[in-house]
């Protein structure tokens, strides 16, 4: 069942809809007007982002009666493209798909060893972008939502041993009791009906899976969503406009999936005290002696190009730019020297998840089906394993045809952990990250799928990553730390060094979770505001 939506989140998508009907790159409650407001040279708040941390920070913060200026990099995906759709769908992507990219980027490199996934597009500020690095690429979302609007929607709350294990100076009764809670329900966090899972041809594919999990004696488990169920029932019946059941995922979904800004930044909007800026990034950043902070920020056009540069003043600064975007601006900044007070862990503590990718070839008959669900919604669950821990999401790989593939995105429990240094030449952050740092990952997934392989007589496919690899170890779409609870931070996520500046991110998270983290992110960020606004003044 769809959540009821309170009336400051009404407003707020209000607000979102006048905004994208008039060109906006400014939305607020005045978005209706006949003129786009002025810029903004001074908010008392400036958040940096606007996925999972800064759509919280921003409510708190505008619920709380603060004046606060959201900068989102990306652009409001509320405009429908020439096809009426808003978003493109994973198998025909065009420029909607990828950021600033004249070819899209996406996980499976091939199939049957032929270039037929990825396609030609012309280049404009999508809303997936691939970060690479050296040996490591990163899937990131870009616009108003963030990441929120590009994931599988997977809404996993962590073993409460394992959160205690990664985080262990946080309360984990408070976090279970009262803010994994609150942000799931403030998600939207829904189950699918375990009924219709059973009878549907668009869950097959994990059906499938599940039958050679439990051959080998695994463990397979419901994961809740942030899709909306009941919407994909009425898909499946013909009662909705498809989107989960239309190939949408990577690219973004029309309908159905409770990104943030369908929940927490309307509900922000709505506040009346909150605005964001679309296409704002954010370079750098100063201290005043009154310690106040002073943003350089670049507003781009949808070629790319810097059409002005200005200076956003702010007495408290939320920094929600993810694991990278945050990482990176912090350690710009104290390299630089406009922040030299900032700690010397700021750079460290990064990982991946432990992400790792695979797919395995069935047998003929048992086949996973030409329909298949975008949205995964089952997992195979042997993080109790004590040797090789690991959580592997039973993922979709939706062709409109029958290819035999199970497919699956697999979390384990890697102990490496990589740093960002400053490169003064490119001005940017270097993610030190080797291949060689993978294999407790490698190793976990294969001690796995070996073992499910062997039980079901089936083999890996060679033909989907490139150069005949059967498990892809150079991407992730969870990166976590560089700016560390308790390490970077206080324990409430203000930074070390500099007052009134706060880190709301997945970089407070050092490098794993144990399963997606989007959750665990947003419950945190609750957690850390809840304090921040009890005890420092704001304003």
């Amino acid at each position: 069942m769809t959540p009821h939506l309170t009336r400051r989140q009404l407003l707020g998508l209000a607000a979102l809809q006048a905004a994208s009907a008039l060109g906006f790159t400014r939305i607020g409650l005045s978005s209706a007007a006949a003129e786009e407001p002025s810029a903004t040279d001074y908010a008392p708040a400036v958040v940096i982002g606007s996925g999972y941390g800064g759509a919280v920070a921003a409510l708190r913060l505008g619920a709380a009666g603060v004046r606060t200026l959201v900068l989102e990099m990306g652009r409001l995906w509320e405009t429908p493209g020439p096809d009426g759709k808003i978003f493109c769908s994973t198998g025909a992507p065009d420029q909607r798909s990828m950021w600033f990219r004249t070819r899209t980027e996406a996980p499976l490199a091939t199939f049957l060893w032929l270039d037929v996934v990825n396609k030609n597009i012309s280049s404009y500020p999508g809303v997936l972008d691939r970060v690479r690095y050296a040996d490591m690429s990163v899937f990131v979302g870009r616009g108003v939502g963030g990441g929120s609007l590009v994931n599988g929607g997977m809404a996993v709350t962590p073993l409460r041993s394992y959160f205690s294990e990664v985080l262990p100076q946080v309360d984990a009764t408070e976090m279970y009791d009262t803010y994994f809670p609150r942000a799931r329900q403030m998600l939207g966090v829904n189950t699918v009906d375990p009924a219709w899972f059973e009878s549907t041809e668009w869950y097959r594919f994990s059906r499938i899976s599940r039958k050679h999990a439990h051959n080998a004696g695994l463990r397979t488990v419901f994961v809740p969503s942030v899709y909306d169920f009941g919407y994909m029932q009425r898909e499946a019946a013909g009662q909705a406009t498809r989107s989960a059941l239309a190939g949408e995922v990577i690219y973004g979904n029309n309908h159905g999936k409770r990104s943030v800004d369908k929940t927490y930044l309307a509900a922000a909007l709505g506040t009346g005290n909150v605005t964001i800026e679309t296409m704002h990034r954010a370079r750098g950043v100063r201290r005043e002696p009154d310690g106040s902070y002073v943003l350089t920020v670049d507003r781009t056009d949808t070629a790319g190009r810097v059409v002005e540069t200005r200076e956003i003043g702010c007495r408290q600064l939320f920094l929600g730019a993810g694991s990278l975007g945050t990482t990176e601006l912090l350690l710009r900044a104290r390299e630089k020297g406009t922040l030299p007070g900032l700690s010397t862990e700021v750079g460290r503590g990064w990982g991946h998840n432990g992400n790792v990718m695979t797919g395995r070839a069935n047998h003929i008959w048992d086949t996973v089906g030409a329909n298949q669900a975008t949205m995964p919604t089952m997992g195979i669950d042997d993080w109790a394993n004590p040797t090789h821990p690991v959580f592997a999401e039973i993922a979709p790989l939706p062709m409109g045809f029958e290819h035999w593939i199970s497919l699956y995105l697999a979390i384990t429990k890697n102990p490496e952990r990589g740093t960002f240094s400053y490169d003064a030449a490119s001005d940017s952050a270097k993610l030190n990250w080797s291949r060689s740092q993978n294999q407790p990952s490698v190793n976990a997934a294969r001690s796995l799928f070996d073992r499910i392989n062997r039980a079901n007589v089936t083999i890996y496919r060679y033909d989907l990553f490139g150069g005949n690899k059967t498990i892809a170890d150079d991407f992730t779409y969870h990166p976590l730390g560089g700016c560390v609870l308790g390490r970077a931070t206080d324990n409430y996520g203000r930074a070390k060094g500099c007052s009134g500046l706060y880190v709301i991110d997945g970089s407070l998270v050092p490098g794993s979770i144990g399963v997606n983290p989007f959750v665990t992110i947003t419950a945190l960020a609750e957690r850390n505001m809840a304090r921040i606004l009890a005890e420092d003044p704001m304003g």
